[in-house]
């Protein structure tokens, strides 16, 4: 039990370093044409952040955390342009009424299981009435979302409190991003194989902006594994309705940040975009399946203050739809790259009642890659 505490103890402090794998643009897997961030990660858009908490405990927990900040400053008194689309809405992410009211969030944004978006609301709230220049807040809408790990993890348990939480925020970070059995992505299953969490970001060109989009994924969905366009799922016999008793439900959480002064109309027509990158891998948004994209963006422009004096008219430059198409490009070569990365990070593991879920074979698919 001691040697076992002090393993949760090193994954929860460790977390944030990703693991050794090589990535499938290292291995020469190039999806798509835009070049990457210096990262391919999220938190190639400046300023964001992300923080894990992975837990691991016993024989049954196998969950996690993962916040996305979209700054490092006071996000509930500056808000930032946002937008949430649901392309199956099979799921129980929280605070999107009023992202769809406003068109802003004012918080971090929290992935975990399906059980624990309580915990989430609850960490995050905390998180945000315990901050500097709060203290007269008394309503904070908090943006989480979920996938279900209860395949591999004691869901019921309901193991991840709000201190956890406030934890996974409290440790998020710009630079490298872990990726794969880490966070929210700790216990998910993808294509029947082990997913995870993954990111990826295209960099346009000045011509185009020079804006930098980038994607985060909770993976833990089904459908017809495709890579670049070669059906890695069909190969593997691993594809829906194969056998009558098989089923491809399951979910995904998108997050997509941008540099690029985007108002939320805008976001939303990016967010529909992402599902388009998850069907180029081969998800189908089966009818179990709760896939949500949150949209957001950076600008320092478009911020929002918690306190506006009374008939202000707000002034702002934001990019017009004549110039989005490359921005919506931008959004699918992205999640397309973030969901096959979160497949190439994760490994093997074994989980609540004996089960197991194995790693996608990467010397197999590399030969066929090939």
């Amino acid at each position: 039990m001691k040697y076992l505490s002090l393993l949760i103890v090193f994954l929860i402090l460790h977390s944030s370093h990703s693991f050794s794998q090589e990535r499938p643009r290292e291995k020469g897997i190039i999806i798509g044409v835009l070049p990457t961030g210096s990262l391919n990660a999220i938190t190639d858009v400046p300023g964001v952040k992300v923080g894990h908490l992975t837990k691991i405990e016993g024989d049954n927990i196998r969950t996690g955390v993962t916040a996305i900040l979209p700054h490092g400053g006071n996000i509930f008194q500056q808000k930032v342009p946002a937008a949430i689309y649901v392309g199956n809405g099979f799921g129980k992410i929280a605070g999107t009424t009023q992202v769809q009211e406003l068109g802003n969030i004012e918080s971090p944004i929290i992935l975990t299981n399906t059980l624990s978006v309580a915990a989430g609301i609850e960490g995050a709230v905390r998180y945000s009435l315990e901050q500097e220049g709060n203290e007269n807040a008394q309503s904070v809408n908090a943006v989480v979302g979920e996938t279900n790990d209860g395949y591999l993890n004691d869901i019921r348990g309901m193991h991840i409190s709000s201190d956890e939480v406030i934890q996974a925020i409290k440790s998020a970070e710009s630079g490298k991003v872990a990726e794969g059995n880490v966070g929210a992505g700790t216990g998910t299953v993808c294509f029947g194989w082990k997913g995870g969490i993954g990111t990826a970001s295209r960099k346009l060109p000045e011509s185009l902006g020079g804006y930098t989009v980038g994607v985060l994924v909770q993976t833990n969905f089904g459908g017809n594994l495709q890579i670049d366009g070669v059906s890695v799922g069909e190969k593997m016999g691993k594809y829906p309705f194969r056998d009558s008793m098989e089923k491809s439900d399951g979910s995904c959480m998108i997050v997509v940040a941008t540099d690029a002064p985007v108002l939320d109309r805008n976001l939303e027509r990016m967010a529909k975009r992402a599902m388009m990158g998850l069907a180029k891998t081969g998800g189908i948004a089966s009818n179990g399946s709760g896939d949500y994209v949150i949209a957001f963006s950076t600008a320092e422009g478009l911020r929002i203050p918690y306190v506006l004096k009374a008939q202000t008219l707000e002034k702002a430059e934001f990019v017009q739809n004549d110039d989005m198409t490359s921005l919506f490009m931008a959004v699918i070569e992205a999640t397309e790259e973030a969901i096959i990365n979160s497949l190439f990070a994760a490994e093997s593991m074994t989980g609540k009642d004996g089960h197991t879920v194995s790693k996608l074979p990467l010397d197999q698919v590399m030969d066929w890659m090939k």
